[in-house]
């Protein structure tokens, strides 16, 4: 895949996840402040709570505003073959048993999905500071991982560094 049509997946996720935080956000705001959900009495907490759910979900919309303008921002770099992963590496990662996974290495939003329209392949981001993200950054295309926990733990080869 192309990596700045990668990029243009990842801001449009990222726009709509904006948008529907920012809706949850007012719409939390707006219980908070209703005239129903004014306590009657100090154990009657029903505002409080919603301005904490309120609070919560602003916060959750300023981190996407961010990964959004940072995801605006960046400029896609091109791995050859023999280039160790970094920042914006799309990397195919394949298992003895044929199963193979695809990750994009970005600055921020760690475990967003994205699905390449024309093949449907997944493509799952990882941060640099992700334990899987940690064990890409600086390997290369034959290099071995391990992705999962315990006993779930399934080895995969880099395939493919682009």
């Amino acid at each position: 895949m192309e990596k700045i049509r990668l990029l243009q997946l990842i801001i449009e996720q990222l726009a709509h996840d904006l948008a529907v935080q920012f809706n949850a956000a007012k719409t939390a705001h707006e219980a908070s402040t209703h005239e129903e959900n004014i306590p009657d009495n100090k154990y009657e907490t029903l505002a409080l709570e919603a301005s904490y759910v309120a609070q919560g979900q602003a916060n959750r919309a300023q981190e996407i505003r961010r990964a959004l303008e940072t995801y605006k921002q960046l400029t896609p770099r091109q791995f050859g073959d023999n280039s160790p992963v970094g920042l914006t590496a799309l990397v195919v990662l394949a298992s003895d048993d044929g199963t193979t996974r695809t990750v994009f290495i970005g600055p921020l939003e760690g475990g967003m999905k994205v699905v390449e329209p024309v093949t449907g392949t997944e493509i799952v981001v990882i941060t640099p500071a992700s334990p899987l993200g940690r064990d890409l950054i600086g390997r290369g295309i034959g290099d071995r991982v391990r992705i999962g926990i315990g006993s779930g733990r399934k080895e995969y080869e880099i395939d493919a560094v682009c």
